[in-house]
């Protein structure tokens, strides 16, 4: 779909869901819908068109290798941003989330696998209201995302080397470890654990390093339906969020395997690994975590 078209599409499915003016946010009925610019080095249409709005050049294959590997093979332009200035509004869309995270609401963001919906992870109100959003069994965890590696440490006690930890991450897994008592008491109490995601989205990286603490992320679905790769495939809940991130479509929406989410691997007992989730990455994780670091199978 052309980038107007696509303006005007989401623009008339945002006022079915919540009228013609855009509201404020959590429990208002009323979401607010923020088209994402497209980043630098995005590739342009088939005739020089400008590229559409919202996406990103190289998000099909991007998300299938975690870390270290990806940025070797990503290429100028593929989700990486350290080189140019931002697109214009980026600045103004990540601020208006992070404003929106801050106010206590739930804000949909695209990721490097599937849409999501975050809160603070500090923030109890805000975490509740995720489960109620989903309609999700309270004993089943939530996940923290951050900016960087190196906040881990202050969420995390971490029994595997700081290169293990940058050989995945960012990328589409999430990491299982020990949590410390910085976090959240009223996020996952059930458990010692808690599951780490850097999603190897640039608009993802640089909206947690914009908010105080870790967010909660999980999908963007009702509990127990698949995942989600367009803002329209949820439309359904945008009554119940502050703020829709439209970052377009994520990856190739007619595979399944687009579907997958993040791979999710427990770390959190020394010198073994176990697959919770075989997720969309699994091959190249565990190739890093036996042959690289010589890991074995937690059942081994």
């Amino acid at each position: 779909m052309a980038g107007a078209a696509r303006v005007l599409a989401l623009a008339r499915a945002a006022e079915r869901v919540a009228g013609p003016v855009p509201g404020p946010g959590l429990g208002s009925g009323c979401a607010r819908l923020v088209l994402l610019p497209p980043g630098p080095g995005a590739r342009p249409g088939p005739q020089g068109d400008p590229p559409e709005l919202g996406g990103w050049a190289g998000s099909e294959s991007a998300a299938a290798e975690p870390g270290r590997a990806a940025a070797e093979r990503a290429g100028p332009g593929r989700w990486r941003r350290e080189r140019g200035r931002p697109a214009e509004g980026w600045a103004e869309a990540v601020e208006a989330a992070a404003a929106a995270l801050r106010a206590g609401g739930l804000v949909a963001v695209p990721t490097d696998t599937v849409y999501g919906v975050a809160c603070l992870a500090q923030d109890s109100a805000a975490v509740r209201s995720i489960y109620s959003l989903k309609g999700r069994n309270g004993a089943k965890p939530l996940a923290i995302c951050l900016g960087d590696v190196e906040r881990l440490y202050r969420y995390c006690h971490v029994n595997v080397p700081d290169e293990l930890l940058r050989d995945l991450l960012p990328g589409p897994v999430t990491l299982v470890l020990e949590r410390s008592e910085e976090l959240n008491k009223d996020l996952n109490p059930f458990t010692s654990l808690v599951g780490v995601r850097i999603p190897d989205h640039p608009f993802m990286r640089d909206l947690a390093r914009a908010c105080p603490g870790p967010l909660a992320l999980t999908s963007a679905n009702i509990s127990s339906q698949g995942s989600t790769l367009t803002v329209q495939e949820f439309q359904d809940l945008w009554p119940q969020l502050s703020l829709v991130i439209d970052g377009g479509p994520i990856g190739d929406i007619q595979s399944p395997e687009c579907r997958l989410g993040s791979t999710v691997v427990d770390l959190s007992v020394s010198g073994k690994f176990s697959i919770i989730r075989p997720g969309c990455a699994l091959t190249p994780t565990v190739e890093i975590l036996k042959k690289k670091y010589g890991l074995v199978p937690e059942s081994s």
